[in-house]
């Protein structure tokens, strides 16, 4: 019996199937059951009793209380989708810049690398927790207390003066000082990203830059015709990627949380789970949609 030789497409295809399958074997065991159990309290009330727990099914009842009756859940997922469009693009156009940089070829260049990663292994862990909890938050209005807390605001008030000034709109004026104002938060976000960029640029062939050299391309030419359509891909993942960090980081996912056990109201946050999975999912679709479009693919 003499088997089909299959053509790269196919076997590009079942090369990506066999590169899921891990994951997909994982969901269905790991994640699939608690998944419909979640769905299942988000339409009940789940009470705790000395048998284990009762669910009585009340219907969109959750629903409407997360929406139109919890004191702060609309404000903070409505506060997270704005902080999420507002930093998304900092953070991949930071992220690209210093791939971009860190690609050269200079003396340390390992040492500069392991330290742009190093964000990631901070917002890790106990470290994490310590970072965003009582203990920072006295610290920054100690040091507030003692260097001025207004001299930060002074500063930003100053370069929003001079770039209106200058010409700019206050728009992007405003968007530029905040995202000055932000530079922690950018770079503690970027680490990853940085990485996948990093990946990419070291994919792309020299001989690409070489003919372009010899054409009389400058540096600022061949990023826009070279580098920056080959890594495209790159920036829809990291697009993706930084995405879905956001939503993990902020205050939404930890109200939800909280709200299951700190407060034992189980349905609720059920309820509030799969709203914030409903925003996320519909974020990504717009996002990726767009995007998409001007990736380029580049054939085999």
């Amino acid at each position: 019996m003499r088997f089909k030789r299959l053509s790269l497409e196919q076997k590009n295809k079942y090369y990506g199937l066999y590169f899921i399958l891990p994951w997909f074997i994982g969901f269905l065991f790991l994640f699939f059951i608690p998944l419909l159990s979640s769905l299942r309290y988000s339409f009940s009330n789940l009470k705790v009793t000395n048998d284990g727990f009762s669910l009585d099914f009340v219907g969109w009842t959750n629903f409407r209380e997360a929406l139109f009756s919890h004191e702060s859940y609309v404000r903070l997922l409505t506060e997270s989708v704005v902080n999420i469009a507002v930093n998304t693009p900092l953070v991949i156009i930071f992220s690209l810049f210093f791939a971009v940089l860190l690609n050269q070829k200079f003396r340390g260049r390992v040492l500069a690398r392991a330290i742009f990663f190093l964000p990631v292994i901070l917002a890790s862990g106990i470290i994490a927790s310590i970072e965003n909890g009582d203990l920072m938050q006295s610290v920054v209005r100690s040091a507030n207390d003692k260097t001025g807390g207004g001299l930060s605001i002074m500063k930003n008030l100053e370069l929003t003066v001079l770039l209106v000034e200058s010409g700019m709109s206050v728009t992007y004026v405003e968007y530029l000082t905040g995202a000055v104002s932000r530079i922690y938060e950018i770079v503690s976000q970027s680490g990853v990203q940085i990485l996948i960029f990093l990946a990419g640029l070291q994919s792309i062939s020299p001989s690409l830059y070489e003919a372009a050299k010899i054409e009389g391309s400058t540096g600022y030419e061949s990023f826009w015709k070279i580098t920056f359509p080959m890594i495209s891909p790159l920036i829809l993942t990291n697009l993706v990627y930084t995405i879905i960090d956001s939503f993990i980081r902020d205050e939404t996912s930890r109200l939800v949380v909280n709200t299951a056990f700190q407060k034992f109201e189980f349905g609720l946050s059920a309820a509030m789970g799969w709203i914030y999975f409903a925003v996320i999912a519909f974020v990504l679709l717009i996002t990726t949609a767009l995007v998409s479009r001007k990736v380029f693919y580049q054939d085999s």
